[in-house]
């Protein structure tokens, strides 16, 4: 899934810092600019074998773009691999009518998703959109 990144651009001596606005407190640095995605994939997985469990929808560019705390910088979209990342989870149970539970399977099958990945998601992206 692609995530906005702020890098502070680095120089001769120091490293490019780089700012993970969708995961509070995750941070990086890489000497090289080709080094930042690796980088980035291993602090989000770190990111996740602490408390945290839930993984965050991306937050558009265009409202973090114009957020004061980041100047002096660059944005670059990245595309952070999900299936790597170990949250903490719980098994419930859920009722769903028939007729719905086969449109998100067949959803959930056509973008490469599990039934509970789909519900994760689609709960989150609506609780997003009430705030």
């Amino acid at each position: 899934m692609l995530y906005a990144v702020y890098v502070h651009p680095g120089d001769e001596t120091h490293a490019h810092g780089v700012t993970l606005p969708d995961f509070p407190g995750c941070f990086s640095a890489a000497d090289r600019w080709e080094d930042i995605p690796a980088k980035i994939q291993e602090a989000v997985e770190l990111y996740f074998e602490g408390e945290s469990s839930e993984v965050p929808v991306p937050t558009p560019l265009d409202r973090l773009r114009d957020d004061p705390q980041y100047t002096d910088g660059e944005w670059i979209l990245l595309d952070i691999d999900l299936t790597r990342l170990r949250p903490r989870t719980r098994r419930i149970n859920v009722t769903l009518p028939e007729p719905l539970l086969e449109r998100i399977d067949a959803y959930a099958q056509a973008h490469q998703m599990s039934r509970s990945g789909f519900i994760s998601q689609a709960a989150t992206k609506a609780m997003e959109e009430k705030c």
